[in-house]
């Protein structure tokens, strides 16, 4: 391998005293010890998986140990001396890797998928990437703040080939983010080697890209990484600004355990054993006098036998208890709706202008609310949402952002875990499939983890009707709601849609709230000018009758008032659902039961959206009720045409009356 140059590791302890040499000694023994014994374990059945960390602990520890402990760090799967550094119970730690209750995540998730606001520790998700925007999120946060602290993230050399990597790097450069991005260049990434993931000598060498500076390391040599990046970590507090760190290292065992090592020739697993991190250290010391083998034997017993008394008090404590209801309110965080009802009837705006008024009053209310989205500051939105914005709350709470969706999701949820608020958005729904995966990975699950809210709304502009064409107008609700722990608000009024973006905002849940485009400046309504919120989760009776039950959201209420206007002879419930998720069930329910018949109308395609699942719950609870089949009206499956005429055949508007009517009939 390219960057394998010599056998020998050179150390230079400076001015440093032998009582902080033996410190990173024992920082990077106390892993090595716990990897070993976790390995006997993990034969024995006792633990289900491990990511071996053997032979990389000089980096772990040389980073964490330069680092404040008030300061952020983001582990990767083989960073067990970042845990352990930041004096992590050992129980728990082995409560955590067998889904214990005094683990992390009450036994949620497994390994090193945690994090723990005690520790400054922000656990990783299996996709790799979006770490790297959390990362961007915290400092942020601290340098609004005004704290000159770094934040560490690591990553692997196969993460480096993700676009939320190179997304990140970019944010982090041009908002100069006090980052210390780190990359364990470990050789292989499962089983492909580097010269199959990369074309460059170093991958330090892409910070340069990014206006970014970065240094090549040896990650095996821990007084190295200590003095280098101490160094680098006093230098970005003084001058805030994001550091690459590629750190020179390899991985001797297998990704996982159950993968091995056959793809590795052996001579090259060899030539690194002999780089041990700890064997050369060792020597070092002792050749130095700093410390004796029989001091080292003292040291390495004293561990084990900490260990092996964690170990032992873990096996007394008793498995999760495996409750439901905790189960199930679990996935959202707690959140008390303080109702702020309106004062008085107020001025008759258009939607566009209700959610401008309603975000302004969120900016007022809240100081740690942050926005931020493409074209969003001296623009004003391309929809003109924001206008004014910028010169009334400024530039670092008023933020346009790279065209790079992932890493801002990302970036939000690490502000949200520096008690930021945060509203990012989308300058098209349909632009959101870019930054899918921390919507649906990082901000939904959040709780449910490690409970950790992520108090972050997403503004969706969506939806046809104004010839946008297939990348434009798609009302993609359907992707997020049958999402554990996120929130769907879609309003249909400018009253409901001011009121419900406030409460959006209050809560400390993920939202994804749903902006019709074509009801920006087509819907008007009076509004009050003043502060006031909705409940999430409670549907609106626009109609009531006892002839048949219409549930709706969105422009498809519209759709459906244009016919109720048309045959006034129709006696309807008409039900806007507003809220999608959490959904008003009771209201549906009782409107059934009273009218016997059921028509739901969307503007999505029929297959997979919310029609299907309201028609299920439905047949299910109020079957005895129903005196003829629900009806479901949507738009075409195909994706949406540009052309007006295809556009209008398309959507389920002109397809509503008849199947309506048809229902009435029955």
């Amino acid at each position: 391998m390219d960057h394998v140059s010599t056998e020998k590791l050179y150390f230079d302890r400076k001015e440093y005293s032998n009582d902080l040499l033996i410190s990173l000694y024992l920082k990077m023994l106390t892993p090595r010890l716990v990897e070993e014994k976790m390995l006997i374990l993990l034969r024995q059945g006792k633990i289900s998986k491990w990511f071996s960390g053997i032979g990389q602990e000089a980096i772990s520890i040389g980073v964490t140990a330069s680092l404040n402990d008030d300061e952020y760090i983001l582990p990767m799967h083989r960073n067990l001396g970042v845990f352990t550094t930041r004096k992590i119970p050992l129980y728990r730690l082995f409560s955590q890797w067998q889904g214990k209750a005094n683990g992390f995540t009450k036994g949620r998730d497994r390994s090193f998928h945690f994090g723990t606001q005690q520790y400054r520790i922000v656990g990783m998700i299996s996709h790799l990437g979006p770490q790297m925007g959390v990362a961007c999120g915290i400092a942020l946060g601290n340098l609004l703040d005004g704290q000159a602290k770094v934040t560490t993230v690591f990553t692997g050399e196969g993460g480096t080939s993700e676009g939320d990597f190179h997304e990140a790097l970019n944010v982090a450069s041009v908002w100069s983010l006090p980052v210390l991005f780190c990359v364990e260049n470990n050789g292989y990434g499962l089983s492909t080697p580097t010269q199959e993931q990369y074309n460059c000598k170093d991958l330090a060498d892409r910070g340069r890209g990014y206006g970014m500076e970065s240094h090549v390391i040896e990650g095996n040599n821990v007084l190295e990484v200590y003095t280098k990046i101490t160094a680098i970590t006093q230098s970005i507090r003084q001058n805030p600004r994001p550091v690459l760190v590629e750190f020179k290292t390899f991985r001797i065992r297998g990704h996982e355990e159950a993968s091995g090592v056959k793809y590795v020739p052996t001579e090259l697993i060899e030539f690194w054993k002999k780089k041990d991190p700890i064997e050369m250290y060792r020597a070092y010391l002792i050749s130095q006098q700093v410390i004796s083998s029989d001091k080292d034997f003292h040291f390495h017993n004293t561990i084990k036998k900490e260990i092996d008394e964690h170990w032992e008090n873990t096996n007394k404590e008793k498995g999760i208890n495996v409750d439901l209801e905790q189960e199930l309110s679990d996935v959202y965080a707690l959140n008390t709706y303080n109702a702020v009802p309106p004062n008085n009837s107020g001025t008759e705006i258009r939607l566009i202008d209700a959610i401008s008024n309603g975000l302004r009053a969120a900016m007022q209310k809240f100081d740690n609310l942050i926005i931020m989205g493409q074209d969003i500051a001296e623009y004003g939105g391309v929809f003109k949402i924001t206008q004014g914005f910028l010169e009334e709350f400024g530039s670092e709470r008023v933020r346009n952002t790279p065209i790079c969706e992932s890493a801002i999701v990302s970036t939000a949820y690490g502000l949200a875990i520096k008690n930021y608020k945060v509203v990012v958005e989308m300058q098209f729904a349909d632009f959101v499939s870019s930054g899918f995966n921390p919507i649906v990975n990082l901000l939904a699950k959040s709780n449910y983890r490690w409970g950790q809210s992520a108090d972050v709304v997403i503004r969706m502009p969506c939806g046809a009707g104004v010839g946008a064409g297939p990348f434009h107008s798609q009302t993609n609700e359907a992707w997020f709601t049958k999402t554990p722990g996120l929130k769907v608000v879609y309003p249909a009024f400018p009253f409901d849609a001011k009121g419900l973006l406030i409460s959006s905002i209050e809560d400390s849940n993920p939202v994804l709230f749903f902006e019709h485009k074509a009801l920006y400046r087509s819907i008007r309504q009076e509004v009050p000018e003043e502060y006031y919120n909705l409940p999430l989760g409670k549907a609106a009776v626009l109609r009531e009758g006892t002839g048949v039950t219409i549930i709706g959201y969105g422009a498809s209420i519209h759709w459906a008032l244009e016919t109720l206007d048309t045959y006034k002879y129709i006696e309807a419930d008409l039900i806007d659902l507003r809220t999608l998720q959490p959904l008003d069930t009771r209201t549906i329910y009782e409107s059934v039961k009273k009218t016997g018949k059921v028509i739901i109308v969307q503007e999505d395609t029929i297959f997979g959206g919310m029609s299907s699942d309201i028609s299920a719950l439905i047949t299910e609870n109020c079957f005895k009720f129903l005196d003829a089949p629900i009806k479901r009206v949507g738009s075409l499956s195909t994706p949406i045409p540009f052309n007006g005429a295809l556009e209008d055949q398309y959507l389920g508007r002109n397809r509503f009356e008849k199947e309506l009517l048809d229902l009435i009939a029955y």
